[in-house]
């Protein structure tokens, strides 16, 4: 089940409506429309958290571990990285497609994968034009 499903059938099992969960995760009803539509995801972990709060569940269950690397990486490194390590966990993905590996050895997996490329990205600023460089 995807995010946008997990998120509608917890809000529906809670009696919330769109805008109830949208006032107390900060946001608006068409933002939790649009999540529930799968048309938009979550940027930043407080929201998920606030909606995982208010539904009585975990931003483990609602995002998976994968969409957990998604929005980490979006506060962290902006659109760029989070479509960047998006891409990362679809070819994983791929990967795992023969079920060799249970579920704890492909979170470790992935959070190794997601290790490697914040350290790629901050090993490369070094080489980057001193005009184009970010500083933290």
């Amino acid at each position: 089940m995807e995010f946008k499903d997990k998120l509608k059938e917890k809000r529906q099992d809670s009696g919330m409506s769109q805008s109830e969960l949208a006032a107390v995760a900060g946001v608006s009803a068409r933002t939790i429309q649009n999540y529930e539509m799968g048309s938009r995801k979550p940027q930043h972990m407080e929201v998920v958290q606030k909606m995982a709060d208010a539904l009585g569940t975990t931003v483990e269950y609602l995002l998976g571990s994968e969409g957990t690397h998604i929005v980490n990486a979006y506060e962290r490194g902006g659109a760029r990285a989070a479509k960047d390590v998006e891409g990362l966990v679809s070819e994983i993905r791929g990967l795992f497609a023969g079920g060799e590996l249970d579920e704890e050895e492909k979170d470790a997996i992935m959070a190794a994968l997601n290790r490697a490329y914040w350290d790629a990205k901050e090993e490369n600023k070094k080489y980057a034009p001193k005009g184009h460089r970010k500083t933290p």
